[in-house]
């Protein structure tokens, strides 16, 4: 296990979702699913407890801990693209899997966790600065899902 990992409280679908998340995204994977010992404010003995999973190299621990906390767009992955067909893919499969779109890249999946899409163009313009940066931005901030052609297009003015 690693030093530090990354800890997301689920209602009940902590192995559903570190599934997901692994055949969607490369180097992902489900590690251990760890049952509860006995019965547990949310759940039955038996029941599953935590599941250690990776997404996109970033170690995680799903809990399902009930209904008590849900997630917000205070804590998100960013997800760096190559092109519109890899921005294409994440973003549906998410949107698609009862999931919802945001604004400017973002989106959240069925459990309630915020993704960014965001194509390596798109924050290669912001890093380069000045007017092309401010194009780039004012083009994102129309959109839903990220459109790599117009954010290139605003890039080059």
């Amino acid at each position: 296990m690693a030093k530090n990992t990354i800890c997301l409280w689920y209602e009940r679908d902590a192995e559903a979702a570190a599934r997901f998340y692994a055949s969607i995204f490369p180097n992902s994977v489900v590690g251990a699913v760890h049952r509860a010992p006995s019965d547990f404010p949310s759940g039955r003995q038996g029941d599953v407890l935590t599941v250690e999973f990776t997404v996109a190299g970033i170690p995680c621990i799903g809990l399902n801990g009930g209904p008590a906390f849900k997630h917000s767009e205070a804590f998100s992955f960013q997800i760096a693209t190559e092109d519109q067909a890899e921005t294409d893919r994440y973003w549906n499969a998410i949107v698609g899997n009862g999931g919802q779109e945001s604004e400017c890249g973002w989106c959240k999946d069925k459990w309630g966790i915020s993704w960014q899409i965001t194509p390596r163009t798109l924050t290669e313009a912001f890093t380069g600065g000045g007017p092309e940066a401010k194009r780039a931005f004012d083009a994102m901030m129309t959109m839903k899902k990220i459109d790599v052609a117009a954010i290139e297009a605003a890039r080059r003015g």
